[in-house]
């Protein structure tokens, strides 16, 4: 490895001290923090000793050092392949901030910006090298890589290379040549979620039969993880950032792209600052709304799956979804990208009837053949049972992944903080499943859950007595319950497969498994729809209050204006930069400096998350803030061990391109 000053002087180290002192100093020297967390060093030392990794750790787990630590004390470049072109120039700003000597490749860039970092990485003046796939099916790629000293691959959202999985890239299949064209440097597959199925489909397309697996804790205890019966999506929408998120950061995933623009602009309209993001607007209004996001607080953006993979901001406060992801998978990720920094947040989801229906009905008419549709119904089932469970969601998510859950539960989700109760609903799907019957054996018609659950209320309506549906026999049977519960009942017999979607109108039709019920046969136990949708203030676990408890148990009250000069202070060096203010300092770290309340700068670089780049650029800057503030009576001592759950500076988090299109047809508007 080339070049001089702190990142130069890693090869010396690594000599000197060997691999274990030499990444120990880089971590603590470039990124400020005294020791790795869970599995980084078992992860680090493998690579750096020249072995294959496949490695599985959740958004803000720090899977980024996993490769930029062995890249600083190994000899040569390591060359990061990612999808995430749009990002590429973020990515680097925020190691070159570290003082790490990276660049990129894309086709963003000219002629003579490409020539300058080739030019770079054959002089070895490169610890990083960011590069997308497409990129490396090119020859003159793999010959310009050919002439350099690489000390590594790293192959990041490596799940990609799925073809089952819903961020499917064709260019990651073409990978393997890696390991055949340079089988002597290491490779790590990096990923923040993945099922053993996806983990062993990764390995096999890859080509890494001898790479050891690295498998992280894919719990995420600072979030929290709500789901409310739908009644009017965006009111609800904005009732949750009103109550709970006035003026943070969050994302909003709609299916559609005409429900983006609409949920946008409803938010706005109501004193929201939102912005709309999906892969139907031109790449110059992406490009811009993405970076007003990473470079703005406050802002919400509303998007369809295209957002999301990469977005390295760790003050996302919430995720919200208004429609209901297609896998487990895919919402595991998106809300993965809430809470990086380790602080209270929450994943949010209005999930209702029509959910289950239209899912369905995409299954039915989409591309593809009888395999993939089964497996796009085995994860929307998955997702079901995780929105209808009555027990801990958290720990239902982490059994999907083969994680073993706390059997006391999470005590932070809403089916912790207010369990729900259950019914014997076997008379209540008796009825409906009757009417489906009657329906089709008296009249030999099929209708979707509206109209059935209007006959189960004796409702006549224009359509009921159009077709004399007033006449059956089980018309106004089901007066005992209302149509909110009528609808939970429907809802959730097709989550249990006791019902079934058929046609382009959703009607409904019965299953094999009908039969048990119809028979008595089967009990069938159902969710009680709750009279109101529950939030977390009701449950004792709103915002207010935990916030209040984070604040309380990390920073004193008297402390507060500091961190809050301290951010201002930021923001101003975030603006004349240009790069997203987490770039400078995360929240967290400035937390512990309002805290440490350090007066020289030796005292300051022992605070978690300043390494000697920042420390020589911000050092000054940040003591002059604290100079001008009356300090606390007593300093208490700096925290020099990272926050649980804080992610790496220049780490790349998961899903969802800015620069790629959405992976399935979109459908013009959902109701």
């Amino acid at each position: 490895m080339g070049g001089t000053g702190v990142i130069g002087e890693m090869a010396e180290t690594a000599q000197a001290t060997g691999a274990d002192g030499a990444a120990l100093a880089a971590l603590h020297r470039v990124f400020g923090y005294e020791a790795f967390r869970g599995e980084q060093q078992a992860v680090v030392d493998h690579v750096i000793a020249g072995g294959d990794a496949v490695v599985l750790m959740p958004t803000g787990g720090g899977k980024s050092l996993c490769y930029q630590i062995p890249s600083l004390v190994r000899p040569g470049t390591g060359i990061v392949v990612s999808p995430l072109i749009a990002l590429m120039q973020d990515q680097v700003d925020a190691l070159r901030a570290l003082g790490v000597r990276a660049g990129f490749m894309n086709s963003t860039q000219d002629f003579e910006e490409r020539r300058v970092v080739e030019a770079e990485f054959l002089a070895g003046e490169l610890d990083l090298l960011y590069l997308a796939p497409e990129r490396l099916r090119l020859e003159g790629t793999l010959d310009l890589l050919s002439r350099g000293k690489i000390s590594l691959f790293a192959i990041d959202e490596a799940h990609c290379v799925s073809q089952w999985g819903h961020d499917f890239r064709p260019d990651y299949l073409a990978l393997s040549l890696l390991g055949e064209r340079w089988p002597d440097v290491p490779r790590l597959a990096l990923t923040a979620t993945a099922t053993h199925a996806t983990h062993r489909e990764i390995t096999e397309r890859l080509n890494m039969p001898t790479a050891r697996h690295f498998v992280a804790s894919f719990d995420r205890p600072n979030i929290q993880y709500r789901i409310v019966p739908k009644t009017d999506p965006k009111k609800q929408l904005l009732s949750f950032l009103r109550e709970e998120h006035p003026g943070d950061a969050g994302i909003v995933y709609c299916l559609s792209r005409n429900s983006v623009e609409k949920t946008a602009t409803f938010l706005s309209r109501n004193g929201v600052e939102a912005v709309p993001y999906h892969a139907g607007l031109d790449a110059g209004t992406r490009a811009a709304h993405q970076s007003r996001f990473l470079r703005e607080e406050g802002l919400v953006v509303v998007a369809t799956i295209a957002f999301g993979m990469g977005i390295d901001k760790p003050d996302v406060r919430f995720v919200a979804h208004l429609d209901l992801p297609k896998s487990v998978e895919g919402y595991y990720q998106e809300t993965g990208r809430a809470g990086r920094d380790g602080l209270p947040s929450t994943a949010w989801m209005a999930y209702g009837l029509n959910d289950v229906i239209q899912q369905r009905k995409l299954i039915q008419s989409g591309e593809g053949d009888e395999a993939f549709r089964r497996r796009a119904q085995s994860h929307l089932d998955a997702m079901l049972a995780l929105c209808e469970t009555a027990q801990c969601r958290r720990g239902q998510l982490l059994a999907y992944f083969g994680q073993e859950p706390d059997p006391a539960g999470c005590g932070n989700c809403d089916t912790c903080l207010t369990p729900p109760q259950t019914w014997d609903g076997t008379v209540a799907a008796q009825k409906v499943l009757s009417t489906v019957v009657r329906l089709k054996r008296e009249r030999g018609q099929k209708f979707g859950a509206g109209q059935i659950i209007d006959i189960l209320l004796g409702k006549r309506t224009a359509k009921v007595i159009q077709f004399d549906h007033d006449q059956l026999s089980v018309f106004g049977i089901g007066e005992e319950l209302t149509e909110g519960e009528w609808r939970g009942v429907a809802r959730q017999l097709l989550a249990q497969g006791l019902l079934a979607v058929e046609g382009e109108y959703g009607t409904l039709v019965l299953t094999e498994a009908s039969g048990e019920v119809l028979r008595r046969e089967r009990e069938v136990p159902l969710r009680k729809e709750p009279e109101k949708p529950a939030s977390a203030r009701a449950a004792g676990g709103g915002r207010s209050d935990r916030k209040q408890k984070a604040a309380v148990a990390e920073l004193p009250q008297e402390l507060l204006p500091a961190f809050e000069a301290l951010r201002a202070w930021r923001a101003e060096q975030a603006r004349e930069q240009g790069v997203p203010a987490y770039v400078i300092f995360h929240d967290a770290t400035l937390r512990e400096i309002a805290t440490a309340w350090p007066t020289s700068i030796g005292q300051l670089g022992g605070i978690s998350g300043v390494g000697e780049k920042k420390l020589a650029t911000y050092g000054e800057g940040v003591l002059a803030v604290l100079a001008g503030l009356e300090g606390p009576a007593a300093v208490s001592a700096p925290v020099s061990e990272p926050a649980p759950g804080r992610p790496s500076v220049g780490s790349v988090s998961d899903s969802g391109a800015d620069d790629w299109p959405e992976v399935e047809p979109e459908p013009d508007d959902w109701t």
